[in-house]
């Protein structure tokens, strides 16, 4: 049974904290003793600035580099461009060039399948690969969605951003049924909340019953702070820059329930082998 997890974290609309998320979520998972990779398929190179790599266009190797070797059929190193952070987590970096390379995605065979490709060498030694997608439906998210398991989905509570949201189902729902069948949704996650207004309590309540029918939306909810924003300024995840703050506590909460679907599934695949 494959034992590593493959998570896109994406959202089309920007500003919803997909990155820090990623990031948080990875750090966490990683101080319960996971093995984690973070993959940046963002051309903006947000998760790669937030883990402290501040000039990403000067890298030698990025993803982009990795995934044309796959379209050209060359062979490249295991960890070709991995990077280790200090928090305990590897980061497959990316920079300007991604750009070029989604283009030019358009013209090759099995296109959805290139990230998929890149990252099976590396699955053996990870129990958890988050992938920060770009805000964006294009062929750089479809490729995330081929190449994962599972989506979260970081929302804001406000109209627009939960507006948005039924275009995204639409192009997960077509991967499932079209490319990659095994793909599920994990869950929605609340970001950014300020729970003081009525506004966004009168969302989160319609959302919750609207959408929680039918797709989990997690228990946790990631409150407004300014001390998350300063993270990526740090290079460090919000348990080195505020680990007492609320924010580190909801992200704590996060990684477990995360850790919990995913042994509830691995429980449900083991019975199923049994019978």
């Amino acid at each position: 049974m494959e034992n590593c997890k493959v998570i896109a974290i994406t959202n089309q609309k920007g500003g919803v904290a997909k990155t820090t998320s990623t990031v948080n979520l990875g750090v966490g998972l990683a101080m319960q003793g996971e093995r984690v990779l973070l993959v940046d398929a963002d051309p903006q190179a947000s998760l790669t600035v937030s883990l402290g790599i501040k000039q990403p266009d000067e890298l030698q190797v990025s993803l982009s580099t990795v995934m044309q070797a796959v379209v050209e059929d060359k062979p490249f190193p295991q960890n070709y461009g991995i990077i280790h952070h200090t928090e305990s987590v590897d980061l497959l970096p990316a920079n300007i060039e991604l750009s070029s390379l989604e283009v030019s995605l358009f013209n090759t065979m099995s296109r959805e399948y290139v990230l998929r490709s890149a990252l099976e060498g590396v699955k053996k030694d990870y129990d958890y690969i988050l992938i920060d997608c770009m805000p964006s439906l294009g062929m750089m998210t479809i490729n995330a969605l081929v190449a994962a398991d599972s989506v979260l989905i970081p929302s804001q509570p406000n109209f627009l951003s939960t507006k948005g949201m039924n275009l995204l189902m639409r192009s997960i729902s077509r991967v499932k049924k079209q490319i990659n069948p095994k793909l599920r949704i994990d869950g929605v996650l609340l970001t950014m909340v300020d729970s003081r207004t009525n506004n966004a309590k009168a969302i989160i309540a319609s959302l919750r019953s609207a959408v929680g029918e039918n797709i989990r939306v997690f228990d946790t909810e990631i409150p407004h702070s300014v001390r998350a924003a300063e993270c990526s300024v740090e290079g460090v995840s919000i348990f080195t820059h505020d680990k007492n703050g609320k924010v580190a506590a909801a992200y704590e909460k996060l990684t477990e329930e995360v850790m919990q679907i995913e042994q509830r599934s691995k429980d449900r695949l083991r019975s199923d082998g049994v019978r």
